[in-house]
């Protein structure tokens, strides 16, 4: 099983804010102050923001293509 599969899994097409949250190991007020930034990973995880109302989601394939990739430089 894929990353994309296993996240699509648990949580649907869209992540919340609070599974972004728990995939990344810090609060969802951590998280959104991080997206704030305008770091190079801030960037990347935007890209893959959906706000449906005042709810922020983030698309599931994007996040795991994200979480995948090798960042060694």
């Amino acid at each position: 099983m894929t990353m994309e599969e296993s996240l699509v899994e648990r949580f649907g097409p869209l992540i919340p804010l609070s599974g972004l949250a728990v995939l990344l190991d810090r609060s969802p007020e951590a998280v959104r102050m991080f997206l704030r930034t305008n770091s190079e990973l801030a960037q990347h995880i935007n890209t893959a923001k959906v706000k449906i109302g005042r709810r922020l989601f983030f698309r599931t394939s994007d996040i795991a293509q994200f979480l995948s990739r090798d960042f060694k430089q």
